[in-house]
């Protein structure tokens, strides 16, 4: 028998699994995946049941972590309808072994291995993978023309508009004026959008949050530290 599944009091079911890689029993714990045990050939089973009920506490502080983590990360089944502003998800499981992302006229499509479950590690990452890729499309389309608009609008003077995916910001405007717009900017009411932009349209201008800063963007914008409060309930 190379692999065995036992029921572990206050973990649940722990995979025992042989490994010729394996040169010590050896306990993982992965997102969706659960927890491993790779043992040894020449060891059995039973002392690596043994190691684990040693390790208790770490492995529930660590699955604590990872479920943490599952939490935070959004799980898609075949059942949910993912749309962005111009895409549509499509899934396919298809009869091969490689997993691929196609975009082609408003349709994401996710082609997975149909040995595959939705849930799997792999297949979640390249949802959200397609979800980037879907934003960075329409962010490319919309941002740049919004920009534009805005800052002819408000007599603003800018040098150029970069898009990126960025992990703590939703904009930013550099020393030469350049203007830095997150792409995850496009799961944003357009209000909230043009607040951001606006906002760093006027850094073109006021380097810091000075008053002088403040009393611009709120001539600008209606309720700007409303808007402000607003964005500040999206994650990033």
């Amino acid at each position: 028998m190379k692999r065995s599944i036992l029921e572990i009091d206050g973990i649940g079911k722990v995979l025992f699994e042989y490994s010729r890689r394996a040169r010590h029993i050896n306990i993982s714990v992965k997102p969706y995946k659960g927890v491993r045990v790779a043992v040894p050939y020449g060891a059995s089973f039973k002392s690596a049941e043994k190691f684990v009920y040693s390790k208790l506490d770490w492995i529930r502080k660590t699955l604590k972590r990872v479920k943490e983590y599952e939490n935070r990360m959004l799980v898609y089944d075949v059942s949910d309808v993912i749309k962005t502003c111009r895409h549509t998800f499509k899934y396919t499981p298809i009869n091969t072994e490689r997993l691929s992302i196609l975009i082609k006229n408003g349709i994401v499509n996710i082609r997975y291995p149909e040995s595959l479950q939705m849930t799997d590690e792999r297949v979640q990452r390249a949802i959200q993978v397609g979800i980037v890729e879907a934003y960075r499309i329409e962010a490319k389309e919309y941002l740049p023309q919004r920009v534009e608009h805005l800052a002819k609008k408000h007599g603003f003077i800018y040098n150029k508009v970069f898009i990126k995916n960025m992990k703590s910001r939703w904009g930013s405007c550099s020393s030469k004026n350049n203007i830095n717009l997150n792409l995850q900017l496009m799961r944003l009411p357009n209000e909230l959008i043009d607040y951001v932009i606006l906002h760093e349209l006027v850094h073109t201008k006021f380097r810091n949050h000075s008053p002088d800063f403040w009393i611009v963007l709120n001539n600008l914008i209606e309720d700007a530290q409303d808007k402000r409060i607003q964005l500040k309930k999206y994650s990033l």
